[in-house]
């Protein structure tokens, strides 16, 4: 194997592959990336047995080969290298690296050691719009459920097609809030359901992150089967193992009317927030929100018996009648950093579920249930 790449081409490469590779673990294998050199250019793969991905490098083949090398090793030595051309050599089981005033040789394994990576299963593709695709993971991905006592909830459901949404239903629940978002779908048509895990989806957010700062590409392509997703985008691909079960039908606890409605601005009411959090209970989190339609006005309160108490008011256009509700403050702050300039907050009593989502817009709502009291 004999091939030629500029630092910055395979720096970029690495930087997608490198972080999913194991830093430890039972099988020393996964900490490696595997090289491909084809006649087209180099393939480099990465797998955690769960995901997989796998990208193109630019570069100039002399002699194909296949070779596996441990990832953090390369990408930081790759790192300390100047800028210019870089040479890379097989040779007795050892990957020469040759550089401008050095030449180092990195101890690797043969690629029959490494994992078999799936083939992208094609029949199910969509082609969705990667800024929207993207931000709806964002949107959805806070209220997934960190333990894993019910796996259905461990991950993000899509729904392609349903009968809510002709297009792409993202949806997130942990029991206790709930988050959905609505994505519009560029091409396809198939109804398909399915649970991604959250590894998985915050391993396609940043890699969507990263390739949307190398190249143009407006699209990103999405393959979904029985028990599979798979995505492309700006040269890479990823394919990961979905989650297996039925996702709860959430949509029960959407309220369809409001017995209050509040207009706000975000930011101020972040603040706020932020500053009733002080003075809350540890574990409880509870901060307090009471809608006075006459005065327009939201009062936020929070209080402890150690550290003190606090009261603010937030400024607000409120219809309906008087209403109050007793709130987790992280859970709300994760919601209202997803929404834009001003938000609608929708309340019916203190024993139900309330509803955030940005004025004037559809397109994602998140759900959060209120403290007893």
């Amino acid at each position: 194997m004999k091939f030629t790449c500029t630092k910055e081409n395979i720096n970029k490469v690495l930087n997608l592959t490198c972080p999913l590779a194991s830093r430890q673990g039972h099988l020393p294998i996964l900490m490696n990336i595997m090289i491909n050199a084809v006649d087209t250019g180099v393939e480099i793969i990465a797998t955690n047995l769960e995901i997989a991905v796998k990208t193109n490098l630019r570069a100039k083949v002399d002699e194909k080969g296949t070779f596996t090398v441990p990832a953090k090793t390369l990408l930081d030595y790759i790192n300390l290298l100047p800028d210019s051309q870089i040479d890379f050599l097989l040779e007795n089981n050892e990957l020469v690296v040759k550089c401008v005033g050095s030449s180092t040789k990195i101890k690797g394994s043969p690629s029959e050691e490494f994992p078999v990576v799936p083939e992208i299963d094609e029949k199910n593709v969509y082609t969705i719009s990667v800024n929207k695709f993207k931000d709806g993971l964002s949107k959805t991905i806070i209220a997934v459920a960190k333990n894993e006592i019910r796996p259905e909830l461990s991950g993000i459901y899509m729904n392609f097609f349903g009968s809510r949404y002709k297009g792409l239903v993202l949806a997130s629940t942990d029991s206790y809030r709930l988050a959905e978002a609505k994505v519009d779908i560029e091409q396809g048509e198939t109804e398909i359901q399915a649970i991604v895990p959250a590894r998985t989806v915050y391993e396609i957010i940043r890699l969507l992150g990263l390739s949307k700062e190398m190249e143009s590409e407006t699209n990103v392509r999405v393959w979904v089967s029985e028990n599979q997703i798979a995505i492309r985008y700006n040269g890479f691909e990823m394919t990961s193992r979905l989650v297996e079960g039925n996702y709860p039908d959430y949509t029960q606890i959407i309220p369809e009317n409001f017995k209050t409605i509040a207009i706000f601005p975000t930011d101020v009411m972040i603040k706020k927030i932020k500053a009733a959090s002080l003075f809350t209970s540890v574990g409880v989190n509870a901060v307090s929100f009471d809608l006075s339609v006459e005065s327009k006005t939201m009062a936020v309160s929070s209080t402890n018996a150690q550290t003190g108490e606090h009261n603010s008011e937030v400024d607000a256009d409120i219809t309906g009648e008087e209403n109050s509700i007793l709130l987790n403050h992280r859970y709300v702050l994760d919601g209202l950093q997803q929404i834009g300039e001003n938000v609608e907050f929708g309340v019916n009593s203190s024993d139900s579920p309330c509803v955030f989502k940005e004025k004037g817009k559809s397109d994602y709502l998140y759900i959060v249930m209120p403290i007893r009291q």
